[in-house]
């Protein structure tokens, strides 16, 4: 059962803070690719890199937009299905979460050189919007701690401060570790070892002993959006290159609620909190700009070979935190009054992420009209990944732990098409190398997808299945208390695209 206390709306005044605390997840969640857009490109995975023809395919390799033979525009809309299943300490729980999104949609524009005077006979101007990432997702882990308890998140923080900041604390001026220790010490979950003023040392009222019953709910809501124009063109219909030009937007809301009660009937004397309810609401918000550039090479009709160029993304981004702890007594867990602690939303000043770069190399083999089969393989440095500004705190200290912990990753793309007259069916594989040097903080995925197309006149609707897994782990608090969940997430994804040619 999920136990959850209910307490008033946080407020709604935003003060800015000088620092906040971020950690290589925020990072990744922006770096690590996902397979998006339309229905066709998804159900091959999107091994589309030297093939083309495809509104999606143009984030692969923008010189794909070259094999449109007329103007097309594409709408896709999908159906994002995700089930965690978390294992903590032994206790295994489920979560699901389902949406609805209109993920995709773009047109293009082709013009045919018709002139004998120049071998660049064709352009193609195209313009796409696609959700990159759908951040929609409820996880869900429960169970007994036999070591740590939450309480040393907030003690973590306190040791060093002096007592007397923590009693006149100007929220005007404090930074991300001074709010997190004015929470504990707000509640009574830590007291000062001397009522001294300028005591730096704590200690905590949790009992000791271990036997702790946690609990983590974490929702996220929002979207990575990508808003992309191309340019192709066309030499002696052998060799086509393309350049994009992507503006992304981020817009995410996480919501994490952590409560902690004591199991443990023996307790140290002194000893007087019995729970805690630990709430956050994070809202990230930004932009970025990146650039592609591709490549593809006819040496035969049968035969195309890509090769494509993503560059880092650069995102300027902004974070807004509320938080609220309630605790309870040992021998009072009842009792209405309960001391608690609300902090109005705070803002903090605007910090600077830069992913990694990417190369990609594509071979295709196009058997007519009947259909293809495509391979995709990329590379990406993940430990080139920065926090800007990368000479201040904690930036530094992330920058050089990513160094250290972060490796260059491989991905391979699979995909093949069969058409059998209006009808076409298609399947594909993707595997994705962990970002991570060791691969349990966050693992390798697979993935595998199917789906199935049909032509009508000019216009044409595709339907994809995906069904993607990976294992990783999983803190509830980043300081303190880290122990992990394991977490296995699969996600089902089912979407629809509708084509028309005009």
């Amino acid at each position: 059962m999920k136990i959850i206390y209910t307490f008033m709306f946080f407020g709604l005044t935003v003060f800015t803070i000088k620092a906040q605390e971020t950690t290589i997840n925020d990072a990744l969640r922006l770096a690590v690719d996902n397979i998006t857009g339309t229905a066709r490109y998804r159900s091959m995975s999107g091994a589309f890199g030297a093939v083309g023809g495809d509104l999606s395919s143009i984030n692969q390799n923008p010189a794909g937009s070259i094999f449109f033979n007329n103007n097309l525009a594409t709408g896709s809309i999908s159906y994002f299905g995700v089930r965690n299943k978390s294992n903590y300490f032994g206790t295994q729980t489920t979560e699901n979460d389902n949406s609805l999104d209109l993920n995709q949609a773009g047109v293009v524009f082709v013009f045919n050189e018709t002139s004998k005077s120049t071998d660049w006979n064709k352009i193609s101007l195209a313009f796409n919007y696609e959700n990159t990432n759908n951040f929609n997702n409820t996880i869900f882990s429960a169970g007994t701690n036999p070591y740590n308890s939450i309480g040393n998140y907030f003690l973590d923080f306190a040791q060093g401060i002096p007592l007397d900041y923590l009693k006149n604390i100007n929220f005007n001026q404090l930074y991300f570790n001074e709010q997190q220790a004015y929470l504990g010490y707000d509640t009574y979950i830590f007291e000062p070892f001397t009522n001294a003023s300028d005591n730096v040392d704590y200690y905590t009222n949790i009992p000791t002993g271990g036997n702790y019953y946690q609990e983590n709910y974490t929702n996220t809501n929002g979207y990575n959006g990508k808003l992309t124009a191309n340019f192709a063109t066309s030499y002696k219909n052998k060799l086509f290159l393309g350049a994009n030009l992507n503006v992304h937007f981020v817009d995410i809301q996480k919501v994490f609620n952590i409560y902690e009660s004591n199991n443990n009937p023996v307790y140290d004397e002194g000893s007087t909190i019995g729970s805690i309810f630990f709430r956050n609401e994070l809202f990230t918000f930004g932009s970025g700009i990146s650039f592609n550039l591709g490549a593809i090479y006819q040496p035969i009709d049968n035969i195309r070979v890509g090769v494509a160029y993503e560059s880092p993304t650069w995102y300027r981004l902004t974070d807004q935190l509320t938080q609220g702890v309630v605790t309870t007594s040992i021998n009072n867990q009842d009792n209405n009054s309960r001391p608690s602690s609300f902090q109005d939303t705070q803002e903090f000043l605007p910090y600077y992420i830069q992913t990694p770069s990417k190369w990609t190399g594509s071979l295709a083999y196009i058997f007519g009209k009947r259909g293809l089969i495509s391979a995709d393989v990329s590379m990406k440095d993940y430990s080139v990944t920065r926090f800007k500004p990368k000479n201040s705190q904690p930036y530094t200290s992330l920058n050089t732990t990513m160094d250290s912990i972060l490796d260059n990753a491989m991905e391979v793309r699979l995909g093949g098409e069969y058409k059998i007259k209006q009808f076409a069916i298609r399947g594909g594989y993707r595997f994705e190398q962990s970002p991570y040097k060791i691969d349990q903080a966050f693992g390798d995925l697979t993935g595998y997808s199917g789906g199935i197309g049909y032509t009508f006149g000019e216009n044409r609707i595709d339907l994809a299945y995906t069904h993607e897994y990976r294992n990783m782990n999983q803190a509830f608090l980043s300081s303190g208390m880290t122990d992990m969940a394991r977490i296995n997430r699969k996600n089902n994804t089912v979407t629809v695209s509708y084509t028309i040619n005009f």
